[in-house]
């Protein structure tokens, strides 16, 4: 069961304690106006009653936004998702790499966030696939899951993905291979992956370009900047690998439905209109400071994680591509003559929240018994529907 703290402040305080700065971006202004009002009565709410007639308490339960940017939401779904792929990770060896971006390119990849994070996504994958497939290092196709993150510890702009990476993969037949013993800390040569990295992503750009696709920022120089991008060392480290399926599904935890910042980190919110929040410092040994921003920087620093609408921030590549999924990894773990997976239960909501947080739905928080109902759902824009309906029948 997990625990809860109540964090000191929230994003979502500060959104409703401060005038948002001016977005002619919709989606950003959907997005952080249901940031705003989760769980407040302007998205509706549930209302129980206790049966038991010598209590008949009522409780208001408000709805969630469940917006995947909101740190309020997203603990149900994340869970759901974890076990989706409990179902599918073979009893293998993991490994960790991430793929940076050079910060020359954040002008030019905040002006078409959809289409190069995409290419950031399929840059990666595919030099983790070619060297897979190379005999001289597995001859194989991997199992990949990768994730976005755009931000850096202080909300700058930092786009990169973090991979899981099989310590094996499949060949034609779907038999599993295991990867050699090597010399490197991860699969392959990182450095010489770093250089493949940076010929995939830049050919793919300058394409782009070319075809009017991207357009780059006024006053470019376009040759000077791909000369810079193609002369400079693309980031890619391996971090330790994972000690097996275990070590990946906690991982997968922390990170796959992270947001921006989490409410933990936020310290305080001052009526002089600052944000003090934590943050680690990588370039000093990690350690723990906190910075300090004027409400609207902080604000302004946070619309830049909002992702384009319906993007997709966790893919899978390999042996873990979506098509014939199940089956191939059945036909897998048949061949390793290991027990098959199932597939999902479905766990209700009532259920979930019974086993993750303790939270029985049943118990009236006045008389401590089992007998609180649900009397009505309100939902405010069928209220609202009904008054204009009202006033055209009128």
């Amino acid at each position: 069961m997990l625990s809860y703290t109540a964090p000191h402040a929230t994003v979502q305080q500060l959104l409703q304690k401060h005038v948002l700065p001016a977005n002619k971006n919709l989606h950003v202004q959907k997005v952080l106006q249901r940031i705003k009002t989760c769980r407040t009565s302007a998205l509706g709410y549930h209302v129980y009653q206790c049966s038991n007639e010598q209590c008949s308490h009522v409780k208001y339960q408000y709805h969630s936004c469940r917006d995947r940017h909101c740190p309020n939401c997203g603990a149900v779904k994340k869970q759901e998702w974890i076990e989706a792929r409990r179902q599918e990770l073979l009893p293998v060896k993991y490994y960790h790499v991430v793929f940076t971006l050079p910060h020359e390119l954040n002008s030019v990849v905040m002006g078409h966030r959809k289409l190069l994070y995409k290419l950031l996504f399929d840059a990666s994958a595919a030099t983790l696939l070619t060297f897979a497939k190379d005999a001289k290092y597995l001859g194989a196709t991997s199992g990949i899951i990768s994730v976005l993150h755009t931000w850096g510890q202080q909300l700058s702009f930092h786009p990169h993905v973090h991979c899981i990476v099989s310590g094996g993969g499949i060949t034609g037949d779907n038999t599993w291979k295991e990867a050699k013993k090597n010399t490197w800390l991860f699969l392959f040569p990182v450095k010489a992956m770093s250089i493949v990295y940076r010929a995939k992503f830049l050919q793919a750009l300058e394409q782009m370009v070319t075809k009017g696709e991207v357009t780059l920022p006024k006053n470019t120089d376009g040759k000077k900047l791909f000369n810079l991008l193609y002369q400079k060392d693309w980031v890619v480290y391996a971090k330790a690998p994972f000690g097996g399926p275990h070590a990946v599904i906690e991982y997968l935890g922390r990170y796959t439905h992270k947001v921006a910042i989490s409410n933990h980190r936020i310290s305080s919110i001052n009526d002089e209109g600052t944000v003090t929040f934590d943050y680690k410092d990588y370039a000093d040994s990690g350690k723990q400071k906190q910075m300090t921003l004027s409400a609207s920087e902080f604000i302004q620093r946070f619309e830049q994680h909002i992702l384009p609408e319906r993007f997709t921030k966790i893919r899978t590549y390999g042996y873990l591509a979506n098509r014939n999924r199940h089956q191939r990894i059945n036909e897998v773990l048949g061949k390793m003559k290991l027990p098959l997976h199932k597939g999902l239960i479905k766990i209700t909501l009532q259920i979930r929240l019974r086993e993750q947080f303790g939270i029985d739905m049943d118990e009236c928080p006045c008389c401590k018994n089992k007998t609180l109902r649900l009397v009505q759902i309100f939902y405010p824009w069928k209220q609202k529907e009904l008054l204009r309906q009202q006033a055209d029948d009128g």
